[in-house]
């Protein structure tokens, strides 16, 4: 049997809150950024082709980092990285509304928006990391559960965004105080990181380097597992508000509104997954959850009733509420190599985040944006196939369920 959390030092226990929390933030700074998508739009009067093209500046900055954060990790630290990512994410959603709202500068946003996709890129990587060690020490899928934090965040920045948007308070003033906060509060957050959490790593620093982990088959389609589920989440993020305002024809707020719903299920999704991880196995809850955002997708494009059309979102939510953080964990199976195969499978997702906002942008162009959402129904026929790869490793035991 698996200790229960109650047994746990009260370190572990502190730094598991202290992870949760810079999951929450970050979350929460994402959100803020994806309410005003359409404020944006509408300011620099772009195309859905081109807001797909600045939207790449975000996930090229992402991509262009994370290979780099796992060396970055190992010599200062999760919690010095984490911090690091807060900062330039502040920066970044600074340039953005400054760039988009008060000058209209295009460029400028585009800096910005880069700016932040390597701030959550690096933060991203950092606290998985330190969430896989936490894990690790609790010995019980937590996970999930961490990235329900991340979805807090998100239902809080999405409300608080949604309102932001009704109220037409301007971007910078928005931003500009999500930013001043989510810094401050991740100052504090990781002085509770655990203090030692990535020694193990280091010890095998040199005989396991980033460009091993990349030679993986079992790492490289954990990855590709994760690219196809990575952009069944970041669609929805970049294009769900959009999609139902273009597609039903509603205020800004309402689309704003069915992200903050598709967000709230995401989270109810993973606060429980983490039991159905442990009883049920990786593999049968990810094919059960990737049927699941199928179907929701298939009924906000096709429903047409609104009724029909927030189930749709609500099953769209659940579908996409593990992937990433089950990906994450099955990186971190070996201890002994989670930063560099963690960097890795975060790499490979993120070019989901790469490629999706232009190819949606495009698709959109020619068959609407709501029809373009189709897409990822189509991307997770073939991504089932990869999806045993993330079947607990041996390392942990055997004392949970396997798919």
């Amino acid at each position: 049997m698996r200790a229960a959390t109650g047994a746990a030092p009260a370190r572990t226990l502190a730094a598991r809150n202290a992870v949760a929390a810079v999951f929450a933030l970050n979350g929460f700074c994402f959100a803020s950024w994806v309410s005003r998508i359409p404020d944006v739009r509408e300011r620099l009067d772009l195309s859905n082709g081109q807001l797909g093209l600045l939207l790449l500046a975000m996930s090229a900055g992402s991509v262009l980092a994370l290979p780099l954060t796992g060396a970055l990790i190992e010599r200062f630290g999760a919690a010095g990285v984490v911090l690091f990512g807060a900062v330039l994410d502040g920066l970044g959603l600074l340039l953005v509304s400054v760039g988009a709202d008060a000058l209209g500068v295009t460029a400028l946003a585009a800096l910005g928006l880069f700016l932040y996709g390597v701030g959550t890129g690096t933060w991203d990587v950092a606290m998985n990391v330190e969430g896989a060690a936490v894990e690790h020490e609790l010995t019980r899928t937590i996970m999930p559960r961490f990235h329900a934090g991340f979805s807090i965040g998100t239902v809080f920045g999405a409300l608080l965004g949604a309102l932001a948007a009704g109220l037409h308070v301007p971007m910078a003033w928005h931003l500009g105080v999500v930013a001043l906060v989510a810094v401050t509060a991740v100052l504090g957050a990781v002085r509770g990181f655990l203090p030692r959490a990535l020694e193990v790593v280091g010890q095998t620093a040199g005989r396991v380097s980033a460009f091993t982990a990349w030679t993986e088959p079992r790492t490289l389609l954990i990855g590709l597992m994760v690219l196809a589920l990575a952009l069944t989440e970041g669609t929805a993020n970049d294009w769900l508000a959009v999609a139902l305002v273009d597609g039903y024809d509603v205020e800004h707020w309402v689309g704003v509104t069915g992200f903050a719903v598709f967000v709230a299920a995401m989270t109810v999704g993973r606060f429980w997954g983490s039991r159905l991880i442990d009883r049920h196995g990786r593999v049968s809850v990810l094919w059960s959850t990737m049927f699941v955002a199928s179907a929701g997708l298939l009924l906000i494009v096709f429903g047409g009733h609104p009724a029909v059309v927030v189930v749709g979102i609500v099953l769209w939510g659940l579908g996409a509420s593990l992937g990433f953080p089950v990906g994450m964990s099955a990186a971190a199976d070996d201890p002994l190599r989670a930063a560099a195969r963690v960097s890795v499978v975060s790499t490979i997702g993120y070019t989901a985040f790469l490629a999706g906002p232009p190819l949606l942008g495009f698709l959109a162009e020619e068959v609407g944006t709501l029809h373009a959402l189709l897409v990822v129904v189509v991307l997770l026929v073939p991504s089932a196939f990869v999806v045993p790869a993330a079947r607990e490793h041996p390392v942990r035991g055997l004392s949970r369920g396997l798919g």
